[in-house]
């Protein structure tokens, strides 16, 4: 197993752990359906499929190299002369397809070439890879197909039995998902586990040289190759060539405006509906009084960009009653960062092991990305519950598992930054709320006082070019609500403009006539209990002000 240029993490483990004789059999997860730089003689370089790159970079000198999948059934891709010879294919040339059959005429020949090498004969060595493993084995739970427990049992046994460990044998089972593959498989300690990462910055640049695209379709970028790498990181190379190679079509250069529309429209495609890209404009600046929090949130920015990532939290919760602007909050802090937002989206599937999977793949994408916010709306009942009974048959509980692991991996202080928004922090699992997975708690309130509701009121109708003046104050006074959420103030602010617009009313006849009949959108005993909680759960007790000091 050897390489003129350095091979990836991933495939020098491999090499290593096999080179050592401490493991025959690998599992190979993640990016595995993304295009990979295969190294050539004469140092050319070809692009290709992962079953090409385990061929001739990691087996090059392997005898006999099969392939295995549902729709091909067993091709022998390399040492046709050699397999050949095996009596039993004498007897029965036409290989099977069909997962069981398959894998037991598989296992026949490994023990057969293993049995020549104990007697002292001459003996290939081999090299399989089971592609799309997850379909041949899959992660089916409380199945009566005895089928699938024998194809799984067969297929660990290949890393396991003495004889054919013993035998210069490599099986590589590649599979979209951990969660996917047969518990016999995905859990065999003999097996390592191999997560093929997205490309880096370094890997995308290599890869779009390697492609020989016309260089008029880079635009600005074509002297500068790392420049669009860097850009657009957290793609995939298969997405990447597929959008450069429609811009040569096209005749539409790349230029650096483009890059975020195009990478949020390529890791958008590749993860399906998991996740979104938030695109902010907002800062700050649009956020309504908090001062404080305002301040506290900036510095954290501040470091950021200095890159004292040690002093930044693994994550922020904001929380408050409903209609307080806690979306709007996440937005405009990641539009004041300048960093992407990837929202959660529904993960969860009805199909077992397939909601794992689904936070497997945006997992990867998060290790992909550079820095980044990850957005989670409703955190109460997105992040499962450590047990939640029943109900799920333990979904909720695996989900809450994963989401904590990956909350509190100490590599991404500073990378990775999670964005939690609940107006019912209390139902969210404390585990998940802990210094090292949240280390800012934010809490959001209503207004205090009329004044307040005044002042965000006036400020609604100011984007909508609605000038309300001061010394409008004291005549609106008694008509104006206090625990007015920005929410409710939208709404008030709406129809005023409509009245504004529509019957021609001055700014303060038409907001007095907006205030008239009144009624808060949540019931008061909600947002009283909601405003409790919220003033429980900050980080610091300047980010409440004082009239709701005492309300815990």
């Amino acid at each position: 197993m050897s390489s003129a240029k350095p091979l990836p993490s991933w495939a020098q483990e491999l090499a290593s752990l096999y080179e050592s004789h401490a493991a025959s059999q690998f599992i190979l997860s993640g990016n595995v359906h993304d295009r990979f730089l295969v190294p050539q003689k004469q140092g050319k370089t070809h692009i290709g499929s992962l079953t090409e790159y385990v061929q001739h970079v990691l087996v090059p000198g392997f005898d006999v190299v099969i392939t295995y999948d549902l729709g091909n059934g067993i091709r022998i891709e390399r040492g046709q002369e050699v397999f050949t010879t095996w009596p039993a294919y004498k007897d029965r040339p036409e290989l099977p397809k069909t997962p069981l059959p398959a894998v037991e005429t598989l296992t026949r020949y490994f023990r057969y070439a293993a049995n020549l090498r104990r007697l002292g004969k001459e003996a290939p060595q081999i090299a399989c890879i089971v592609r799309s493993a997850h379909l041949v084995a899959p992660a089916t739970q409380g199945s009566t197909q005895f089928d699938l427990g024998a194809v799984a049992l067969l297929m660990r046994e290949w890393a396991e039995d003495p004889l054919l460990v013993e035998h210069p044998l490599v099986t590589c089972l590649i599979a979209d998902n951990l969660h996917d593959l047969h518990p016999l498989l995905a859990n065999n300690a003999r097996a390592p586990r191999l997560t093929i990462p997205m490309p880096d910055a370094a890997t995308l640049a290599e890869g779009v040289e390697a492609l020989g695209i016309d260089s008029a379709a880079l635009g600005s970028f074509k002297d500068d190759l790392p420049a669009l790498s860097r850009g657009l990181v957290g793609a995939s190379f298969h997405a990447v060539e597929r959008m450069l190679r429609l811009a040569a079509h096209q005749k539409d250069p790349i230029e650096p405006a483009d890059l975020s529309r195009l990478k949020k429209q390529m890791v958008e495609n590749d993860c399906g509906e998991l996740i979104e890209f938030i695109q902010s404009t907002r800062t700050l600046d649009d956020v309504h009084g908090n001062d404080g929090l305002k301040t506290w949130l900036r510095q954290d920015i501040a470091l950021w960009n200095k890159n004292e990532l040690a002093a930044l939290p693994m994550g922020y919760l904001i929380c408050g009653p409903v209609g307080t602007g806690k979306t709007y909050l996440a937005e405009c802090l990641a539009g004041e960062a300048g960093a992407p937002v990837v929202k959660l989206k529904n993960f969860r599937d009805k199909w077992v092991g397939s909601t794992e999977g689904n936070l497997e793949k945006i997992f990867r994408l998060l290790q992909a990305l550079e820095r980044c916010y990850v957005f989670v709306d409703e955190a109460d009942q997105t992040l499962g519950k450590r047990d939640s009974g029943s109900n799920d048959s333990g979904l909720s509980g695996r989900v809450y598992s994963m989401l904590a692991q990956e909350m509190s991996r100490s590599s991404n202080r500073g990378r990775i930054i999670w964005l939690l928004a609940s107006s019912r922090p209390d139902l969210i699992e404390v585990d998940l709320k802990r210094p090292g997975r949240v280390d800012v708690k934010i809490p959001l309130f209503p207004t205090a006082n009329t004044r307040e509701s005044f002042d965000l009121i006036k400020a609604l109708c100011k984007r909508r070019k609605i000038m309300l003046e001061d010394a409008s104050f004291p005549a609106l006074e008694s008509h104006l609500p206090t625990l007015l959420t920005p929410g409710a103030a939208e709404a008030i602010a709406v129809k005023c403009y409509r009245l504004v617009q529509t019957r021609e009313l001055a700014p303060e006849e038409a907001l007095r006539e907006a205030l008239y009949g009144y009624q808060p959108p949540v019931p008061l005993e909600i947002i009283e209990q909601q405003i409790r909680i919220a003033v429980q759960e900050a980080t610091d007790l300047s980010f409440v002000p004082e009239v709701f000091r005492q309300a815990s």
